[in-house]
């Protein structure tokens, strides 16, 4: 889903930025990139292989992905 940027340019629209972490901050751009909105999009598509979309995405955008829990192995 693509953001509304119709009011991007409101200066009053980011004054929050200035209060964000490094990785609020971040996250602020990346979703606003078209070639990670497709790749992310991709993960909603029944066929796709998760486990190597996953990777594809962790490498090129440099994400990682919280596992869910579970009993660690003996």
């Amino acid at each position: 889903m693509l953001p509304d940027a119709s009011r991007w340019r409101s200066a009053a629209n980011y004054e929050h930025v200035e209060t964000l972490s490094a990785s609020d901050l971040a996250w602020e751009w990346l979703r606003r990139n078209e070639s990670y909105d497709r790749d992310y999009e991709a993960l909603n598509d029944p066929g796709a292989d998760l486990e190597q979309l996953t990777e594809k995405i962790r490498q090129h955008w440099g994400l990682r992905f919280r596992r869910r829990s579970g009993p660690r192995p003996a």
